[in-house]
C-alpha cells in the first residue's frame, strides 16, 4: 500500500486566520499544503515560522512554489543571478516554514543547445549552493510541460547526482501535456515511477513531490489548466499505480478552482483502500514506513525478494530485534536496503568486521572477522594480513545492496568497516577523532570538544565532519587522501587531542587511567590504528530504538543528541540533507601542512 499525502495550492484568504484556514484543510483530510508565492513573496520570515509551527501541530506537510519569474536558464548573467538570490530567498523561507521541499521551474529553453543549458544551470545552483546545502530544504525542479521549456525527468536526476539536494517533482499534467495525452493507464503511470525509482536513490523520493490537475494541451505541451473533468488527465489510475508499486507521494491538487480541489480529492479516497492481489508481503513490520520497500514471498521457511539482482533469501524476518520498540529483524534489513545508496560508498572496497546480533539486542553477540564461507558465490571478498589469526584471512565486502541484506540477515546490527580499503590497508583514508563521554561527563561537555576541534581543524587547514556515534560519543572524521601510514595519523590525532585538553583541561582529557577520566570527555586517538572499526556513518546501533549514528552538520553540534534519529525517522532527515558525510568518502587532503603548523617532524 503506497502511503500517500493529499493537499491543494493554496494562500488562506483574505479575512481568514490561519488557524480556521489549516484547521478547515485538516477536516477535509488534507495531509499538505503547498504555498503558491509563484507572484513574488507575500510574507516575511517570521509569518513563515509562525504559520510552519501552526502546520507541523496539525501534521500539514508544506512546500512553497518559488515565484515564476526564477529561471535557471537566464541567459543574461546579472539576471540569472538575481533570479538565483530569489531562489535563495525561496529555499529561507522553506526552512522557516519547516518545508522539506520547495518547487521551481528550471525555465525555458531560448531555443539554445541542452548541453549549454545545462552547464548554465549547474553554474546558478553552483553560485547558491553553500548558502543553501545545509538548510535541510529540498531543491525540488518541477518537470517541463511545454517543449519550449527545459527540464525532464532525466535532466533533473542529472542535477540530483551533483547536487545532493536537488529533488526532482512531478508534476502529473506537464507529463501528460509533454507526451500528447500518454497518462491515461495505471501502466502509463507505473512507467513514469519506475523511471523515479531507477534514476533517484530511495531515500531522494520517498515520498514524491507530484503535482496533479487536468490541463489542455497542443502541439507544443501544455496550453492552461482546466476544471477537473473536462480533460483526459485522471489521478484514479496514479493512485492505483502508486499502490501496487508501494510508492509514497505528496500529491497537491493545483486546479484553479476549489470544486476541481474536491473532485481530485473523492476521487482519490475512493482508491486509497484498493490493494493488489499478491501473495507477497513487505520484509519490514507494518509499524515502519520504510523508503524503497522489499516485497518477498515465502519459500518453505525461507523468504525470497520478489525482485533482486542476485539470488538471497531470508531467515526468520519476523523475529524481534529491538523487542523494547517491537522492530523486527526484517525491519532491520529493510532499513539497510533503503539506505544503501548513501551507505555504499563510504563502505567502498572496505573490509567489513562482522558484529553479530543474531537473537538482536537482548541476545548474545559476537565478532566474526574471517568470510564464514556459507556467504552466497556472488559476495566478494579481499584476503587481509592477520596477526592474531596467524595469517591472512579473508574478509567480506558490502558493495550492494543485496551484501547489505545478507549481513543484516546474519544479524550484523552495526556495519564495521576498516579505516582503509584493501588496495591500501596500511593507509587509512580518514583521521577519526572519537570523543568518549567518561563516567560524571554530560553531552554538553562533548558538544563543546566537538566544536573546539572544529576551530583547530581550522587554524591547520582542515575541514572535520561530524556525526553522532549513535551511542554515546561523537566522531569527527578528517578526510585524507591515503597516502599517510596508521602511525602517522595516529600521531596526528593523538597531538591535536592534547593541543584540545591543554585548551580546556576541566572538560577533555587523553588519560589511559579510567578512573582519571571522570567527569571529562576522552579523546581516544588509538582508534586510528590498523584492523580498529567504528560503527561506519548511517548503522544502527545495537540499543533501544534502533538509533542510527547520524551524520551532522556543525550548526547541529548539540543540538542532536544520540538517539535523535532511529530507523523509523531518519527518512524526513535524509530527504532534506541527503548525504552530509559525501565529503568524507571523496577524500583530498593530507597532513603535511597541518603537521607543520604542529611542529611535528
Amino acid at each position: 500500500m503506497s502511503i500517500l499525502r493529499f493537499g491543494i495550492s493554496d494562500l488562506p484568504p483574505v479575512g481568514v486566520s490561519d488557524e480556521a484556514f489549516l484547521d478547515d484543510l485538516v477536516e477535509k483530510g488534507h495531509r499538505a499544503l503547498e504555498l503558491p508565492f509563484t507572484k513574488g513573496f507575500p510574507w516575511k520570515e517570521k509569518r513563515c515560522e509562525k504559520f510552519g509551527q501552526l502546520a507541523a501541530e496539525r501534521d500539514l506537510r508544506l512546500s512553497v512554489h518559488a515565484p515564476y519569474f526564477v529561471g535557471l536558464t537566464i541567459a543574461d548573467q546579472d539576471r540569472g543571478q538575481q533570479s538565483a538570490h530569489a531562489l535563495e530567498h525561496t529555499v529561507k523561507l522553506g526552512k522557516a516554514l519547516r518545508a522539506p521541499v520547495i518547487v521551481a521551474h528550471l525555465g525555458a529553453t531560448h531555443d539554445e543547445d541542452p548541453v549549454v543549458l545545462m552547464d548554465r544551470i549547474r553554474s546558478r545552483i553552483e553560485f547558491i549552493s553553500d548558502k543553501i546545502a545545509g538548510l535541510g530544504v529540498g531543491l525540488g525542479l518541477e518537470t517541463a510541460g511545454k517543449h519550449s521549456q527545459f527540464g525532464s525527468l532525466g535532466d533533473i536526476a542529472q542535477l540530483a547526482e551533483e547536487f545532493p539536494f536537488v529533488r526532482p517533482v512531478v508534476d502529473w499534467a506537464h507529463v501528460h501535456a509533454i507526451t500528447g495525452g500518454g497518462l491515461t493507464t495505471k501502466e502509463a503511470f507505473q512507467s513514469v515511477l519506475q523511471f523515479v525509482r531507477n534514476s533517484f536513490p530511495g531515500w531522494m523520493v520517498q515520498p514524491l513531490q507530484a503535482q496533479f490537475s487536468d490541463t489542455e494541451f497542443g502541439d507544443g505541451g501544455e496550453i492552461r489548466h482546466i476544471p477537473y473533468g473536462q480533460g483526459t488527465l485522471k489521478i484514479g489510475p496514479l493512485i492505483e499505480a502508486a499502490e501496487e508499486m508501494d510508492f509514497s507521494m505528496v500529491v497537491i491538487s493545483e486546479a484553479r478552482d476549489s470544486k476541481s480541489h474536491k473532485l481530485i480529492w473523492d476521487e482519490v479516497r475512493t482508491h486509497l483502500d484498493l490493494e493488489a492481489e499478491d501473495r507477497s508481503r513487505t520484509l519490514a513490520s507494518a509499524d515502519v514506513d520504510f523508503p524503497s520497500q522489499v516485497r518477498v514471498t515465502s519459500e518453505g521457511e525461507r523468504f525470497v525478494p520478489t525482485t533482486s539482482d542476485r539470488p538471497i533469501t531470508f531467515s526468520n524476518v519476523d523475529k524481534l530485534f529491538f523487542p523494547e520498540h517491537g522492530y523486527t529483524k526484517g525491519d532491520l534489513i529493510q532499513y539497510y536496503t533503503s539506505v544503501a545508496p548513501l551507505l555504499l560508498p563510504h563502505l567502498q572496497g572496505r573490509p567489513i568486521s562482522m558484529s553479530r546480533f543474531p537473537d538482536g539486542i537482548n541476545g548474545p553477540s559476537f565478532y566474526e572477522k574471517r568470510a564464514p564461507g556459507h556467504q552466497p558465490d556472488w559476495m566478494r571478498s579481499v584476503p587481509v594480513p592477520s596477526d592474531s589469526q596467524g595469517g591472512v584471512i579473508d574478509f567480506l565486502l558490502a558493495d550492494s545492496p543485496e551484501a547489505l541484506m545478507w549481513f543484516a540477515n546474519m544479524g550484523c546490527i552495526e556495519i564495521h568497516p576498516f579505516h582503509s580499503t584493501a588496495r591500501s590497508l596500511e593507509h587509512p583514508s580518514y583521521a577519526i577523532f572519537d570523543f568518549d563521554p567518561a563516567e560524571g561527563s554530560s553531552w554538553d561537555q562533548v558538544s563543546a570538544a566537538g566544536r573546539l576541534l572544529r576551530v583547530a581543524l581550522g587554524q591547520l587547514g582542515l575541514e572535520g565532519h561530524p556525526k553522532v556515534s549513535g551511542s554515546k560519543g561523537l566522531h569527527v572524521y578528517v578526510p585524507l587522501e591515503p597516502v599517510h601510514d596508521f602511525a602517522r595519523v595516529r600521531r596526528f590525532v593523538g597531538e591535536v587531542g592534547e593541543y584540545l585538553a591543554a585548551a580546556n583541561p576541566d572538560d577533555i582529557t587523553m588519560e589511559w587511567d579510567k578512573p582519571k577520566r571522570k567527569g571529562k570527555v576522552f579523546i581516544d586517538h588509538n582508534r586510528n590504528a590498523s584492523g580498529q572499526t567504528v560503527a561506519s556513518v548511517y548503522s544502527v546501533r545495537p540499543l533501544p530504538g534502533a538509533p542510527i549514528s547520524t551524520p551532522l552538520t556543525w550548526d547541529e553540534v548539540g543540538e542532536v543528541a544520540n538517539g535523535d534519529y532511529t530507523i523509523t525517522n531518519i527518512w524526513e532527515r535524509l530527504q532534506r540533507f541527503g548525504d552530509l558525510f559525501a565529503p568524507v568518502s571523496r577524500g583530498g587532503q593530507t597532513l603535511d601542512e597541518a603537521e607543520e603548523k604542529l611542529g611535528i617532524a
